[in-house]
């Protein structure tokens, strides 16, 4: 973080000649530039310090475990931010960076895929009150593909290799290409945030995404996911509520040792397994053995393990087990309306058609325009009075934003209208 990693840091900011092809970026070359990863009290605060006094938006980004360890967790944050260089710290030796977070009050923060980091840098004290997701911006500029990779290429002109976005980031000591790939990942966040704000203003789309931003700067924590066994990868296999039940219980059983262990939970058995065990109901460790997923490298006590599990579920009366699909709260799945109600399910292909052709016109995905669980509540329990303003206070009740209102409105209002032939 010295004035000369700055100014080398720095110079990879400089885009390329047009006419010549895309560049790898030149910063952090072995051996030079790479900052020390910060793990002390001390080395915390000379951060904070200097990025308090760094001007302008600040670059961040967090690095996770998943595949490997329980949970979300960061290990490892990255930031940069004018004036003040860049800085990785290690979370796991520094768990609370809220001090940081507090020198950083007021700057605006620059994540690519915000909802996917968030999550983690609140759990260690780091909540932004403004951002910039280069992400979503892109998206909504109508970008084809906007992994950050891509992103920087398309818009910057660099080439950036993620050889090392899917390791093992709890490992220490981190190695140091991991590390240089980490302080890539913030280097440009910032050049490329300005270059989409000015194509977002170029296209009239640019309060549409302040908006984006401050929805999601503004949201709560997600409530515990109800039910999170059903989640279960191959689940729509599962048919019977005994069945359901095997699922139940061998996924909670899986999720203590995974805790316990702090170890990604289908590394301690995968989710066919699980399946295939629900479907099979075996009534004995032997039977169990025979299963995929439950084969030669799984030991007899392991194997007791599971099988307890299963005779558990075995052993419930039929008033405690599990209701096939969902808990009640959201319209059925969408296959099943021309049944259960033809004219919603009409409404919903209406609105389905008008809003995809509509997202089309913008260059902007679907999903984005409005999303889709919002489109089905609309259709399945549409408001008695299916004026504009009725409509959009259902919207709007279902979190929609003011400009994706203005966007959809005269088309779900006419859709409302649709009948069943």
């Amino acid at each position: 973080m010295t004035d000369a990693q700055e100014t080398a840091a720095g110079s990879a900011a400089q885009p390329p000649s047009q006419d010549s092809a895309p560049a790898p970026v030149p910063l952090l070359e072995p051996g030079d530039g790479i900052p020390p990863v910060i793990a002390d009290e001390d080395g915390l605060a000379a951060v904070v310090a200097a990025f308090a006094a760094g001007t302008g938006p600040v670059a961040v980004d967090a690095e996770r475990a998943s595949g490997y360890r329980y949970g979300q967790r960061a290990y490892l944050v990255q930031l940069r931010r004018a004036g003040s260089g860049t800085a990785l710290v290690d979370p796991v030796a520094c768990p609370d960076l809220s001090e940081l977070a507090a020198g950083l009050d007021g700057a605006e923060w620059v994540l690519h895929a915000a909802t996917q980091d968030l999550p983690c840098l609140r759990d260690i004290g780091m909540v932004p009150s403004t951002l910039f997701d280069t992400e979503l911006a892109g998206r909504l500029a109508g970008f084809p593909r906007v992994g950050l990779g891509a992103m920087v290429e398309s818009v910057l002109g660099y080439t950036l290799e993620k050889g090392h976005s899917a390791v093992d980031w709890s490992t220490r000591p981190l190695p140091e290409p991991w590390l240089r790939y980490a302080a890539l990942d913030v280097e440009l966040l910032v050049e490329l945030r300005y270059a989409l704000e000015k194509e977002l203003e170029r296209q009239d789309k640019l309060e549409w995404a302040r908006e984006e931003f401050a929805a999601i700067a503004a949201a709560p924590p997600p409530p515990p996911r109800k039910d999170p066994w059903r989640r279960t990868s191959g689940m729509h296999k599962v048919r019977r509520r005994r069945q359901l039940a095997v699922v139940r219980e061998l996924w909670q059983t899986r999720d203590r040792v995974a805790q316990r262990r702090d170890v990604s939970p289908g590394k301690v058995l995968s989710d066919a397994a699980i399946v295939e065990a629900a479907l099979a109901v075996p009534e004995s460790v032997d039977a169990l053995a025979k299963l995929s997923g439950f084969g030669n490298r799984t030991g007899r006590k392991q194997l007791q393990h599971w099988q307890n599990a299963v005779d558990r579920a075995r052993a419930l009366p039929d008033s405690a087990l599990p209701q096939p699909g969902q808990a009640p709260g959201g319209p059925p799945p969408p296959r099943a309306w021309a049944d259960k109600d033809p004219a919603a399910a009409a409404r919903l292909a209406a609105a389905r058609a008008a809003v995809t052709a509509h997202a089309e016109r913008l260059s902007l995905p679907q999903e984005n325009l409005i999303t889709p669980d919002t489109v089905r509540r609309l259709c399945w329990e549409p408001p008695a009075d299916h004026g504009p303003d009725a409509v959009a206070e259902v919207l709007r009740s279902h979190g929609a934003r003011e400009w994706q209102i203005e966007q959809t409105l005269p088309l779900l209002t006419a859709a409302l209208t649709a009948s069943a032939d």
